[in-house]
């Protein structure tokens, strides 16, 4: 008995794993029709040989190819040395995968991971496809193929670049000023990028809502015209923050509230600013002169951010550190005398990280260590693997934050 369409995806829909519907695709055409879609719609390939063998399937199978919409590969494997890696790629590695690229005609989300210590400079893949992304992780070197690449792609929203290099206007330079259109990415509203550089170069003219960067100069004077430059060019984009994360390679107080002085002066830029990192929390006491006072003049700057919901603040430096959680939760209930509006702290201690959170007006507690918590979109958290919309706390129980995910 033949079978309705919509009958063959609901059944697949809800088989348990991925073995059950490799087996669903045997029993006849229109369940192999279904489950084939349901296995090819998003791909991980989750090391090197995966990744080859994936993209050897996808390039010799274009029937296959089309299904893709989403696809992470990854090149790189954590239990051989960055030479054994970059000796054992294979010569048709990149031509596969470019292979493979070119008949993925309905891919929108695309994650290139590249932990290896090989040549980097393999954009020259993105050549010749046809794909409108929406979302685009890129760990390639900078280069005219992947200018070329992302002035060609008009639809994505959500872009983390690796590597930037500041333009040469010389005539012979092969990355021109010019070649990153002014009118590209004009969707681009989710930027993470690993250098102000970068960042100051694609937020003007574009709705960026949600950027993540990271300083990259580490003397002060350098760092605060680093400052300066990033946070003008903030002031072009075309849409106000709703997230700001900055790392920096030293955190110091003197910095920090320069930094927090700063945001606060992008005015209409943050008034709906939602979440804010990472700055150091100054350290309170009455035998450190100045201390308390400075404590006080952070909690007013962070007031002037009416609708911020998650702060994320360093105390790597407080001598005891703050004990976990007696003390962390003590110091989020201080937050939020003064900031209210404020539902989740995020102490950093060094790599191990304490998330407090506000239920029904109480701080709750719970450490996740030596992993990130922190999201790229920063208006979503991660509960175990899935995301989390933003809501009301006092609806949300305390839960682990989980490394940032791919939805």
């Amino acid at each position: 008995m033949e079978l309705s369409l919509e009958a063959y995806r609901l059944i697949v829909k809800y088989v348990g794993n991925r073995a059950d519907i490799c087996t669903l695709c045997r029993v006849n055409k229109g369940f192999q029709r279904a489950a084939e879609r349901a296995l090819y719609n998003t791909i991980f390939a989750s090391d090197t040989s995966d990744t080859l063998i994936m993209c050897s399937l996808l390039a010799d199978q274009p029937r296959l190819a089309i299904m893709v919409e989403a696809l992470t590969v990854f090149v790189g494997d954590e239990s051989h040395s960055g030479s054994s890696i970059r000796s054992d790629l294979p010569e048709n590695f990149w031509p596969t995968v470019a292979r493979a690229l070119q008949l993925t005609t309905r891919l929108r989300f695309l994650n290139l991971h590249l932990d290896y210590a090989g040549d980097t400079a393999q954009a020259w893949v993105l050549e010749q496809t046809t794909f409108r992304l929406r979302s685009f992780h890129c760990d390639l070197l900078w280069d005219i193929h992947l200018i070329s690449f992302l002035n060609a792609q008009p639809d994505i929203d959500d872009l983390y670049i690796v590597d930037y290099r500041v333009p040469d206007n010389t005539p012979t330079s092969a990355v021109p000023s010019s070649s990153l259109d002014a009118g590209a990415l004009p969707y681009l509203s989710t930027l993470e990028c690993t250098f102000t550089e970068a960042a100051g170069a694609l937020v003007p003219t574009r709705p960026i809502s949600r950027l993540k960067t990271c300083f990259s100069k580490t003397h002060l004077r350098e760092k605060r015209e680093e400052l300066s430059l990033l946070f003008t060019k903030l002031f072009q984009a075309t849409h106000p923050l709703h997230s700001l994360d900055i790392a920096d390679s030293s955190y110091s107080e003197l910095f920090s509230m320069e930094l927090l002085t700063a945001v606060v002066r992008l005015q209409n830029q943050v008034q709906g600013l939602q979440y804010l990192g990472t700055l150091v929390l100054p350290i309170g006491g009455q035998e450190v002169h100045g201390f308390v006072e400075l404590r006080l003049q952070f909690y007013g700057l962070l007031r002037r951010l009416p609708y911020l919901q998650c702060v994320e603040v360093d105390v790597s430096e407080w001598e005891p550190p703050p004990p976990i959680p007696a003390g962390v939760r003590a110091l989020a209930s201080e937050l939020r005398l003064y900031c209210p509006s404020v539902e989740r702290v995020i102490f950093v201690n060094d790599f191990e990280r304490t998330v407090i959170t506000a239920v029904h007006g109480i701080c709750e507690s719970l450490t996740q260590s030596g992993s990130e918590c922190i999201l790229t979109g920063m208006t979503q958290y991660y509960v175990n693997g899935d995301p989390l919309p933003w809501v009301q706390t006092d609806s949300l129980e305390p839960q682990a934050l989980d490394p940032i995910g791919q939805t």
